[in-house]
């Protein structure tokens, strides 16, 4: 699985408890760049069209700077049974965002256990370890959230992201956003901008 691009790595991650952490990471020569290259980028990047994402099954909404790539996040659950889910992300320049709906209730999983299983998967599918920290739960709309640091390195660059895992009664929605630590005041601006636009009907 080494030869997978960071895209495809994380748009395929999955806990073996029964959760699989959805999204979408750059691929990687846009983590190998220089960190002076990336901030030139950066900077000299257009303005970005927010484009409304749908997942047509569930109903729920988030807006991405730009037009999504959807993926099939199917998984197995410990008992043998399968949890379907779909995955929405693109790259950015500030790095990669995406969220992934799974069709199982919210409350059937530890929220704790969904932030473990992307950190602990994402080394399973070549990366280095990811680790999270600044763990804070809160009740949004109503719903249990949990929302978390995440950081890790590739290529000797240092990354960071936030990933935020809601319960709701009919889905469990994970939204994340990582990129280099250069751009990490307009990467956290952009994820907070994404998790505010998430509409769970």
């Amino acid at each position: 699985m080494a030869d997978r691009s960071r895209t495809q790595r994380l748009l395929m991650l999955s806990a073996s408890a029964a959760l699989v952490a959805g999204g979408v990471l750059p691929s990687a020569p846009a983590f190998s760049a220089p960190p002076t290259a990336y901030v030139a980028a950066v900077t000299t990047a257009p303005a970005v069209e927010w484009v409304k994402t749908t997942d047509p099954p569930s109903g729920i909404t988030a807006e991405l700077p730009g037009k999504a790539q959807v993926r099939k996040a199917s998984i197995p659950t410990a008992g043998g049974e399968t949890v379907e889910g779909r995955s929405y992300g693109l790259e950015i320049p500030e790095g990669a965002i995406g969220f992934t709906v799974h069709d199982i209730p919210g409350d059937q999983l530890s929220l704790d256990e969904a932030i473990q299983g992307l950190t602990g998967t994402y080394k399973e599918f070549g990366g280095e370890p990811l680790t999270s920290s600044d763990v804070k739960r809160k009740t949004v709309d109503g719903r249990q959230v949990i929302d978390a640091r995440l950081s890790t390195v590739e290529h000797d660059q240092r990354l960071v992201g936030w990933v935020r895992v809601i319960a709701d009664d009919d889905h469990l929605v994970q939204a994340l956003t990582l990129g280099p630590e250069a751009g990490e005041k307009t990467l956290k601006e952009t994820h907070e901008r994404f998790v505010d636009s998430i509409r769970i009907p």
